[in-house]
């Protein structure tokens, strides 16, 4: 590991204590956060520097501003200097082999590569496990993340992985910018959960006050006599930020140094400016440079990323300073000399940048315009001739130079690129550049509008896009056709990704007013909004919705649309019990030619699984996510089959299959933090569990994060059952009031609905809190439209548990041998189901 920084740490002695404590305590999480230039690498290397003795292997991984589409890319660059602590690879774990193709450093050392999965989340965790597995067989280790705010998400997703559980030798540090985290205060993304046996350590690193100036201008100056009055005068000057410090005392010259003003400190700082300040050090130690090293650090400076020297060659010339051009060996000359000078350093790959970004900056800064501008042309030139092209960088320096139409081209190609590679997020954040830059031509601003909403509609990321896409929306640019298609997409992020169904649904519903030219597009708008287990709106409206969907089919000659719609009518009939369902099902377009056509088939037969599962029709259930999988496969709709899975999760709950699946459920929510939507099945099945097992609190937890937390955003059958899951625990406690008034509101939603079939793992609870609390009235009325409304409908697990909630209100009123056989009936159709858990409840 190589980390460059100053040997000289001052004031950090009580944060140096608390960092080496964690690290040596492991498992262990350090985050480490400060602004620019604040002293964070220093500190993690004066850190590691005191371990000794060699009993840690430390892993280097860094963020960078710029980034191509690599996911974890940070992680896989410490990793792969992993190779001297590596055992044989006989004795890692197999899974470990799903890293070979990532780490070639490492290929030779590691088990086989497995097959590939077909399932990107799947393939995804498994990855994790790999990397878990690996650092686990290295440790002791500490794996340091420099620069976290520059992350992608899924190396934020990683990390909250391995501290999940982690190897037991590992400590992970991490350095940040608080104020640059794509999500305010969550430098992980989401809320870090400190785990019990897990040495947790949030290190906060402020400016030097006037002593620890002091005490580092003398150490810089090599005198021990700097005056209170002049420390006063520099932290005054430079804030008190180290990096700052230390490019100042150290520009200043020989004779500066010791000349004193009238008050004994130094001219050079007077009346000086922070950032001229910073600007006049980092000029004062380029000006003792050749014109073959100045070339070379502005050639450095424009390119912005740590780069090789033949690309500092290609970039370096008259355009980007002073002379004539240069050849091979002068660039060469230019950035030895540089680096003796201390203006660039050599990172482990021999690459040459700046220490840090505040010394890139100011040394761009003094660059002439003119020549900047050179300097990206050339960039650009030299990075579009790689195989194959950076297309973020050649965006940049594109738009650094002012072509803009070669800004656009980059730019949707690297946007295009990333998404195709899996890439979401750096597709959106390019995307999202592009748009907020006020100098991107009107005429552009659709098409890539337009892409990014359907981009991010499949992605993960979503606080950003909405709050870019609104604002856009705001704008008179945008053709009506395309400002529709985009309020459509911005309404099923906001269903999908952010939770947010009430507003989604809403913003859909204004898109349908511009989708009148459009009826495909407003046919899967309508088609959407009519799937009723999301949103507060009663059936009825749902169906009105579907049957508008229908009739634009008749004026739409597109068959992938018109599968879309029949998958969500199919899926409709299934979710409301409605006896005709199966037959419908059977009719889906499995066999049709188009690719297309069946991957809608696909949907609908995950929608198909997820409906019958909370009716009872288990065995259908199976079927249909078995057909589900096939369809999938076959047709590459990895994101339907990924939603059999999940809801499997809740299939295995409550037929009883439930040897490991505390661990798998606690998999999908970990893997699903900004997608809360896809995690409530998980969610639900936890809480049950705990529930059994006498976990109060963490019942609670995990039944309110199901979605009641914010029912108007749940899907419908999974609040109720949580509900009902929250009544039990209620009642466990002998909080009769709390459990009545949780029956009152999941009562209330689901009359509002109107679809009760969703009540059976509801009602019997409700019934059982109010005749508890005496309402013996309210009891029967409610087993009285319990029964009036699941009547013709296909619901077997409703019919059973109208059965049970019978036999309690009988036991209450003492009919006792009617109320024995309504608790028999209950108890073979849950047993015939199968759902061995009711049934036992109803012995």
């Amino acid at each position: 590991m190589t980390l460059v920084v100053s040997p000289v740490l001052v004031g950090r002695d009580t944060e140096l204590r608390t960092l080496l404590r964690a690290i040596t305590r492991p498992p262990a999480v350090a985050l480490v956060e400060g602004e620019a230039g604040i002293g964070k690498t220093r500190l993690v290397k004066a850190a590691v520097d005191r371990l000794g003795g060699g009993e840690r292997i430390v892993l280097l991984g860094h963020c960078h501003q710029i980034r191509e589409a690599f996911p974890y890319g940070s992680v896989f660059d410490a990793l792969r200097n992993a190779a001297d602590a590596l055992p044989e690879s006989n004795r890692l774990n197999p899974v470990v082999g799903a890293l070979r193709g990532h780490l070639p450093e490492l290929a030779r050392g590691l088990p086989p590569s497995p097959a590939p999965l077909d399932d990107p989340r799947v393939e995804r965790h498994r990855l994790f496990r790999a990397v878990h597995a690996l650092l686990e067989a290295v440790s002791p280790a500490v794996l340091v993340i420099e620069d976290l705010h520059w992350a992608d998400d899924g190396t934020r997703d990683l990390l909250r992985f391995l501290i999940g559980q982690p190897p037991d030798g590992l400590a992970l540090v991490t350095t940040y910018r608080r104020s640059d985290l794509p999500v305010p205060g969550l430098p992980l993304g989401r809320a870090y959960r400190r785990l019990p046996g897990t040495t947790s350590e949030v290190i906060s690193l402020t400016p030097l006050d006037a002593e620890s100036v002091r005490s580092l201008a003398g150490a810089l100056l090599g005198r021990a006599d700097v005056t209170s009055a002049f420390a006063a005068r520099l932290l005054d000057r430079t804030a008190g930020i180290p990096f700052v410090i230390e490019e100042v005392v150290r520009s200043l010259p020989g004779a500066d140094r010791c000349r004193m003003d009238d008050d004994g400190e130094p001219d050079a700082l007077e009346h000086i400016t922070v950032p001229v300040l910073l600007r006049e050090a980092m000029a004062e130690r380029l000006s003792d440079l050749s014109p073959a090293g100045l070339n070379a650090v502005y050639a450095a400076a424009a390119l912005r990323l740590p780069a090789t020297e033949p690309l500092i060659a290609a970039v370096t010339g008259q355009s980007t300073g002073p002379g004539p051009l240069l050849g091979a060996s002068q660039v060469a000359a230019g950035i030895r000399e540089a680096l003796r000078a201390g203006v660039l350093h050599e990172d482990v790959d021999g690459r040459y940048g700046f220490r840090h970004v505040l010394a890139q900056q100011a040394v761009y800064d003094v660059i002439p315009g003119p020549d900047r501008r050179r300097a990206h042309m050339r960039a650009m030139a030299a990075l579009a001739a790689l195989d194959p092209p950076p297309l973020v960088q050649l965006a940049f320096h594109a738009r650094r130079a002012g072509d803009i139409e070669a800004w656009r081209r980059y730019g949707a190609a690297a946007a295009d690129h990333a998404a195709a590679l899996g890439d979401i997020p750096l597709a959106v954040e390019v995307l999202e550049g592009m748009l907020g830059d006020p100098d991107l031509p009107r005429s552009c601003r659709g098409p890539l509008m337009l892409r990014l909403s359907q981009v991010a509609a499949i992605g993960l990321s979503h606080r950003r896009v909405v709050r870019l896409l609104r604002r856009l929306l705001s704008d008179d640019f945008l053709s009506r056709e395309v400002r529709g298609e985009v309020r459509l997409n911005l309404g099923v992020l906001m269903s999908n990704q952010a939770g947010a169904i009430a507003a989604g649904r809403q913003e859909i519903i204004a898109a349908l007013n511009d989708l009148d030219d459009r009826p495909a597009t407003a046919a899967r708008g309508l088609a959407l909004l009519a799937m009723p287990a999301w949103g507060d709106e009663p059936l009825t409206t749902h169906m009105e919705w579907m049957d508008r969907a229908e009739r634009l089919l008749a004026v739409v000659n597109d068959p992938e649309v018109t599968a879309a719609v029949q998958a969500n009518r199919v899926a409709f009939a299934m979710l409301v019990g409605s006896p005709d369902a199966f037959t419908l099902a059977a009719t889906l377009p499995v066999n049709d030619p188009s690719a297309a056509v069946r991957r809608q088939a696909a949907r609908a037969y995950s929608n198909l699984c997820d409906g019958a599962i909370p009716l009872g029709h288990y065995a259908a259930a199976e079927r249909f996510a078995q057909e589900g999988r096939r369809l999938a496969k076959e047709t590459g709709a990895l994101y339907s089959g990924y939603l059999v899975e999940v809801s499997s999760v809740r299939l295995d709950w409550l037929t009883g299959r439930w040897d490991g699946l505390r661990r798998r459920a606690a998999a999908v929510v970990e893997m699903t933090p900004e997608a809360p939507l896809l995690a409530a099945d998980a969610q639900l099945v936890l809480g049950m569990l705990a529930l059994v097992a006498g976990e109060w609190e963490e019942a609670a937890s995990y039944l309110h994060a199901a979605g009641l937390r914010h029912p108007g955003s749940g899907f419908h059958p999974v609040l109720a059952a949580a509900s009902g899951g929250v009544i039990e625990l209620h009642l466990a406690r002998g909080s009769v009031d709390a459990a009545v008034s949780e029956a009152d509101r999941a009562l209330s939603r689901l009359r509002r609905k109107g679809v009760w079939v969703w009540g059976a793992h509801l009602v019997p609870s409700a019934v059982a809190a109010l005749l508890t609390a005496g309402r013996f009235g309210d009891a029967a009325t409610l087993v009285s439209d319990f029964a009036d409304s699941i009547k013709d409908r296909s619901a077997p697990s409703a019919e059973a548990a109208l059965d049970m909630a019978r036999g309690m209100t009988a036991q209450a009123e003492g009919r006792h041998e009617a109320a024995a056989e309504f608790l028999a009936r209950s108890r073979a159709a849950q047993a015939a189901m199968p759902q061995p858990y009711g049934a036992a409840r109803a012995a």
